[in-house]
C-alpha cells in the first residue's frame, strides 16, 4: 500500500484524463522527487471522467499526516473531489484543501512547495500563486504580474545594495534555467528566512523564477536587502555558478 511522505504535505492530481494525471505526477517529480505526488485521472474503467474512488484512493495514499492538497482539471473534477471529501473521517477532512488553481502550473509550484516540506496552508499559497494575482481569492503572499514586473523594473542602486548583499553571475546552463534548476533555486531560497530576489523576482516563487526565462549567458542578479541575507545570497550565487550540476 502506498503511503504518504513522512513530514510533507500530499498531493492528488484530478484529472478526466488518466493520462494527464499520470503526465502531470511526472512533471512534477522530476522537481520534487519525494514529495507524494498520486495521480487520480479518469475513471475506474480508463474512460474520460473522474472517479470517487481514485480520489478518495488517491487522498488516503497522500496523507501522511501532514494534510493534502487536491487540485482539479474541470468543475465536474471539483464536484468529484468535493463528494470524496465529505466521506472523509472528520479528523482527515480537516487537513485536505481543493485548491482553485491551474492544474499544471498550480501544482507544480505546489509540489516544490511539498518538497521544501513547507505546511499545507504555504503549499495551498504556492498552487494559488498560479493565478499570478489575477484571481481575488488568491493569497496576499502570491507576487501579481504588477508587482513582478515593477520588483524587476527596479535598480539595485548603491543604498539598496548597501542594507544588503548582491552577486551577479552569468548563468551557464546550456538549457538556461528552465524547470529544474528553477526548482532547485527555488527550494534552497525557501531554506532561508530572509528575502531574496532573482532579477527583481522573489526567489522563492517558482513560477516567478521560470517566468524570466534565462538562457544561456544571462547575467542573474541575486540580491537581498536584508543585512543578514548574506548567507542566502552567496550560496544561490554558488548554485548558479555550479550549472546546478547540469554544466
Amino acid at each position: 500500500m502506498r503511503v504518504g511522505s513522512p513530514g510533507k504535505v500530499g498531493l492528488v492530481f484530478v484529472s478526466h484524463s488518466s493520462d494527464i494525471a499520470r503526465g502531470l505526477v511526472s512533471l512534477a517529480r522530476q522537481m520534487a522527487p519525494t514529495a507524494s505526488l498520486f495521480p487520480a485521472g479518469g475513471t475506474d474503467d480508463g474512460r474520460i471522467g473522474t472517479s470517487f474512488d481514485l480520489v478518495t484512493a488517491g487522498i488516503a495514499d497522500a496523507d501522511a499526516g501532514e494534510g493534502v492538497v487536491v487540485l482539479c482539471d474541470l468543475g465536474s473534477a471539483i464536484l468529484t473531489a468535493e463528494t470524496a471529501l465529505d466521506f472523509l473521517d472528520d479528523a482527515v477532512r480537516d487537513r485536505v484543501r481543493i485548491v482553485d488553481a491551474p492544474l499544471v502550473e498550480g501544482g507544480v509550484a505546489a509540489a516544490v512547495a511539498a518538497e521544501s516540506g513547507d505546511p499545507l496552508d504555504v503549499v495551498v499559497e504556492a498552487a494559488e500563486s498560479a493565478w499570478g494575482g489575477r484571481r481575488d481569492d488568491a493569497s496576499e503572499g502570491a507576487p501579481s504580474e504588477a508587482q513582478v514586473a515593477g520588483d524587476a523594473a527596479q535598480p539595485i542602486d548603491g543604498d539598496r545594495a548597501a542594507s544588503g548583499h548582491t552577486r551577479s553571475i552569468r548563468l551557464v546552463n546550456s538549457d538556461g534555467l528552465h524547470a529544474r534548476p528553477a526548482a532547485e533555486l527555488v527550494k534552497l531560497a525557501s531554506t532561508f528566512a530572509q528575502k531574496v530576489t532573482v532579477n527583481g523576482t522573489d526567489a522563492k516563487s517558482l513560477l516567478g523564477i521560470m517566468s524570466l526565462g534565462l538562457t544561456k549567458g544571462a547575467q542573474v542578479d541575486i540580491a537581498s536587502e536584508d543585512p543578514d541575507g548574506r548567507e542566502a545570497v552567496d550560496s544561490i550565487a554558488a548554485l548558479v555558478e555550479s550549472g546546478f550540476g547540469e554544466a
